[in-house]
Parts: C-alpha cells; sequence; structure tokens
C-alpha cells in the first residue's frame, strides 16, 4: 500500500481534502456514464449534496449515491460542501427501498465533513432524519457495498454508510468528528488540529486494523488526484469484487448479517 506512512495522519487529511481529489460524480460518471439523476425526498425538496440515481455498472441496472462538494466556488456552495440537509437522508433511503423493491445493488460514495448543522437543518430535524436513515438501512433488502473517497465525517457520513461492506480510499479519512472540531472541544483552540487528527484514528491503516472498514483500496502513487482515471479502476474493482460476493446471498441472511456487523463494531473497539 503506497502513501503517508504512518505517524502522518495530518497530511492524510490534507489527501483526503484536496482541491483536485475525484468527488462522488467524477467517479459515478466513469463507473455508469449512462448514470441518470433522481431528486427529491417525496416529502420536502430536493438535496444538491446527495446525488442520487440509477446506472448500468459491469452490465447490470444499479442505484448509486453520492455525497458531492462540488469543484468551484458556485458549485460548492450550490452543493453545500456536500453536507446534507435531513431531504438528503429522506433522499437516500427513497432510492434503497427502489432498489430493494427491484432487486437491484445499491453503491453509495462518502465525501462529507458531516451533516449541514444549520438552524435550517435543524428545524427540519437533521438528527432525527440521520437516526431514522441509520435505523432504516438495516431494513434494506438488497446488497448495500459504501466507499469512503474522501472525508467521511460523523453522523453525515454514517447516515449513508451503513453497508454489508464499507470500503475506505488509502488517503480517504474515516472519522466520529473533524480534527478541527475535535481540537475546539478537547484543547478549546484549532492549532491543536493535527494532535487531534493523530488521537482520532481517522486513517486506512488504523481503521483497518480496528475492524471498523472491510477493505482499504489502494490509490495512484501521490494520492488519487493524480490520475482519477486509475483511482475509479482501483474503486470500481473493489466495489465489483464485494458486490458480486453479496450477490445470491439469501435476503435475510444479508440483513441480519448486515446489523451483525455493526453490532460487532463496539464490541471490538471496547475489547481493544
Amino acid at each position: 500500500m503506497t502513501g503517508p506512512q504512518p505517524g502522518t495522519s495530518w497530511r492524510r487529511v490534507e489527501l483526503a481534502r484536496h482541491e483536485r481529489r475525484p468527488h462522488a460524480l467524477d467517479y459515478i460518471r466513469r463507473l455508469a456514464p449512462n448514470f441518470v439523476e433522481l431528486h427529491g425526498d417525496r416529502q420536502a425538496g430536493d438535496d444538491p449534496a446527495l446525488v442520487a440515481g440509477i446506472g448500468t455498472w459491469r452490465g447490470a441496472t444499479v442505484v448509486l449515491l453520492g455525497q458531492e462538494k462540488g469543484r468551484t466556488l458556485r458549485e460548492r456552495r450550490e452543493r453545500n460542501f456536500g453536507m446534507m440537509h435531513p431531504e438528503g437522508f429522506r433522499k437516500a433511503i427513497r432510492l434503497a427501498r427502489t432498489a430493494a423493491k427491484f432487486g437491484l445493488p445499491v453503491i453509495s460514495l462518502v465525501d462529507t465533513p458531516g451533516a449541514y448543522p444549520g438552524a435550517g437543518a435543524e428545524e427540519r430535524g437533521i438528527a432525527g432524519a440521520i437516526a431514522s436513515a441509520i435505523s432504516d438501512w438495516f431494513r434494506i433488502a438488497t446488497p448495500v457495498v459504501s466507499a469512503v473517497v474522501g472525508e467521511g465525517g460523523s453522523g453525515g457520513a454514517l447516515g449513508i454508510c451503513v453497508a454489508d461492506r464499507v470500503l475506505l480510499q488509502e488517503n480517504a479519512i474515516f472519522t466520529v468528528a473533524s480534527p478541527e472540531a475535535c481540537a475546539s472541544i478537547v484543547w478549546r483552540d484549532v492549532a491543536h488540529r493535527e494532535e487531534a487528527a493523530e488521537q482520532l484514528g481517522l486513517t486506512s491503516d488504523v481503521l483497518l486494523a480496528g475492524g471498523l472498514v472491510d477493505e482499504v483500496v489502494a490509490e495512484p502513487p501521490g494520492g488519487a488526484h493524480a490520475d482519477a482515471d486509475e483511482a475509479a479502476r482501483l474503486l470500481d474493482e473493489a466495489l465489483h469484487r464485494h458486490v458480486r460476493s453479496l450477490r445470491g446471498m439469501p435476503v435475510r441472511l444479508l440483513v441480519r448479517r448486515r446489523y451483525e456487523r455493526f453490532r460487532r463494531l463496539g464490541l471490538e473497539v471496547v475489547g481493544s
């Protein structure tokens, strides 16, 4: 596995946030060129921070979800920097239920600093929307494979990555809170962000060793931003391997194992 060596957690954070790092739409367009985006949660509206729809991937129809940060300043504002509102979590579950109805696998690509903490999101019940989404994922009766392709931050990430298999790109991060937020809480000073990054254990090597992710997906030398096509090829191979292993599994067994997987995580962490 290439990339930064242990002890350079902040460097991983920088790579996960690199301005040229491929985002969800960059991968989706390479995985499923005929992707058709679907909009709305059928309750309040649409959330541009979550791209969701159907497409043909490796000769089969799949449902694809992706948190999209946007590339230009205008796009980032429109996408809310990848921070989802309640509508986004409801949209994700709506598409997942449709996938289950028609027996389509779900692939979700995670890239967010966290759910949106603004007043409007709070007024519309962001905490309840995340909690409901997490609960609902355990009842989605179809294979679900998730990959963290950038930042996997807090409940904003967990709301779309309760899956049968959780993959993490080599220089992506997966964490309960951003290093800046952690530093502000613990030291009351964001200047301690690098120390916080080390303490959070947010890098791929630590997460794999702790059993929090199922596979670390290699990136091109220098990081995914150095060769987006190669990064997409490596991600495609890993996704295919895991989706293929889940197809054909009895639905009741699939859902039960998904539940058991997440139940084990807490026990393993406490016992480590």
